[in-house]
């Protein structure tokens, strides 16, 4: 009987300190009603400063500018943009690598464009996927 209540006593005494351990001062959990995402910064739609490529330079085809200048013309830029880079990117899932929050994406490499381009004195950094469909990326 005595050694059941030691070992008992052992497993207890375990498994508080294991418990203890996990749990952190302070805990990083959301709680119900919380919002994972207020600490974050608000999405601009552009870019305050110059943007450096990030993968291999290439030639945008025509539909894809086309599409991108009308974009632009939509939210009311004005001015004729100047491409600053152009450059073929493997993105690592569907998300364009500009993932935007509460969005889930599709988790495959997408081959595409980043294509970043100045007008109306603001840099705007585009990115297509397989289509010629612009997504604005949204920092």
């Amino acid at each position: 009987m005595r050694t059941r209540l030691a070992s008992a006593a052992a497993v207890l005494v375990w498994a508080g300190l294991t418990l203890t351990a996990c749990a952190t001062e302070g805990s990083a959990m959301p709680t119900p009603g919380d919002s994972p995402t207020a600490s974050r910064p608000p999405f601009r739609t552009a870019s305050p400063a110059p943007l450096s490529p990030t993968g291999s330079a290439a030639d945008l085809p025509p539909a894809k500018w086309s599409a991108l200048v009308a974009d632009l013309t939509s939210r009311g830029i004005s001015g004729d943009p100047k491409l600053i880079s152009s450059e073929r990117v493997d993105f690592s899932d569907g998300s364009l690598g500009c993932p935007q929050p509460g969005m889930a994406y599709t988790q495959a490499i997408v081959e595409g464009y980043r294509v970043v381009v100045r007008a109306d004195d603001r840099t705007f950094d585009y990115r297509f996927g397989t289509g010629d469909e612009p997504r604005l990326c949204e920092r």
